[in-house]
């Protein structure tokens, strides 16, 4: 309620011309004028602290920039979110990735959390809050320098936060396998203990199977919750389908769900679906997963995977048809966004610049 005046709630932001987001200490490099708009000459190894803030307080707006088309900068800068004095961050990941595109690329998508605007304009509005201290770091772990990083970081001090033992950070994860192992689902996050809350996944697809008429996304989401062993509490009904079309998928975007890249001619695609209306608790852990499913015609198949790809019957086909669900191995990225309570486990190693790279 914006109406409701928050007596001792402070905003602030942080920017190349206030680093320290110091009362008063904005806009003087250049007694005034426009003077010291960004980050210039972002070498590689660099790495630089967007935010510095002591709490209570809660991120806001992440928004941020730099000159455009470059895959390669947008998978190999890091960003990396470090709350209330962990040593190890909450949030590592590629730049593009946070911000909802997959692959490097760079397409027009406004959504709820993130989005790029005209693919240009890198915003975050997820909520982000901390008790003591939050910390936001980029790294330059591309090949090349960058003329020039752009950003802005809103957010308040003083904030009313919910007691420790309910007080979720935000945290995000990327995580790359290229090509996924046959027959083994696609693992989008897993090995989350503790209490939280799952908001969100951002998908990237790049085919290595690519017939006319073949479809990869039969795959269902699965989520793994507290006790699940061998089989999930949650199954969703094909790729397509959890972010909210049917029947494949079309460049779409909406406020909690779409695909904004589907390029069938170089079999790349890129999909995000928000968990704000339907959240998943988990009280003692969590395992996200996609199977690696597609269908198409077993003959074409066949001479790709041979038997390996296991096929069967598919819904509404009978059964002589020669179009068959099968087993297929792609190239698969994600980034998971989590809420949690802390303290939590350090992530497995972010895949290097190669793995994250190769293939763009």
């Amino acid at each position: 309620m914006l109406y409701k005046i928050k007596k001792n709630v402070f905003s602030r932001a942080t920017s190349a011309e206030n680093v320290s987001a110091e009362v008063g200490a904005a806009a003087q490099a250049n007694n005034g004028r426009k003077g010291s708009p960004c980050i210039e000459h972002f070498i590689p190894g660099q790495k630089y602290t967007l935010l510095d803030a002591k709490g209570p307080g809660m991120v806001r707006r992440i928004w941020m920039t730099l000159p455009p088309g470059n895959r390669n900068h947008m998978r190999n800068l890091i960003i990396r979110m470090y709350w209330d004095n962990q040593e190890c961050p909450s949030v590592e990941v590629p730049l593009g990735d946070f911000f909802g595109i997959a692959h490097g690329r760079q397409r027009h998508m406004v959504t709820k959390l993130v989005g790029m605007q005209d693919g240009k304009g890198m915003n975050s509005l997820i909520q982000m809050p901390f008790r003591e201290r939050a910390v936001i770091t980029i790294e330059n772990d591309s090949e090349s320098e960058v003329t020039m990083v752009f950003y802005q970081i809103d957010f308040t001090i003083g904030d009313t936060l919910p007691n420790a033992d309910e007080l979720g950070y935000l945290h995000a994860q990327f995580r790359r396998s290229n090509p996924c192992n046959l027959k083994e689902d696609y693992v989008i996050l897993d090995e989350v203990e503790g209490e939280g809350c799952y908001i969100g996944t951002v998908l990237g697809i790049r085919e290595i199977y690519r017939e006319p008429g073949a479809w990869w996304g039969e795959g269902e989401v699965k989520f793994y919750i507290d006790d699940d062993k061998k089989f999930p509490t949650i199954c969703g009904t094909g790729a397509e389908d959890y972010v909210g079309n049917a029947w494949g998928v079309s460049e779409l975007t909406t406020p909690y769900q779409g695909s904004p890249i589907c390029d069938v001619e170089n079999g790349y695609s890129s999909l995000y679906r928000w968990h704000l209306k339907d959240p998943v608790y988990f009280h003692k852990n969590l395992k996200v997963t996609i199977q690696q499913l597609g269908a198409g015609s077993e003959k074409r198949a066949e001479l790709f995977f041979g038997m390996e790809g296991g096929y069967y019957k598919a819904v509404g086909e009978a059964e002589e048809s020669d179009i068959k669900l099968f087993e297929r191995s792609d190239d698969y990225c994600s980034v998971a966004y989590w809420y949690q309570i802390l303290p939590t486990k350090k992530f497995p190693d972010l895949p290097d610049r190669f793995e994250r790279s190769r293939d763009l």
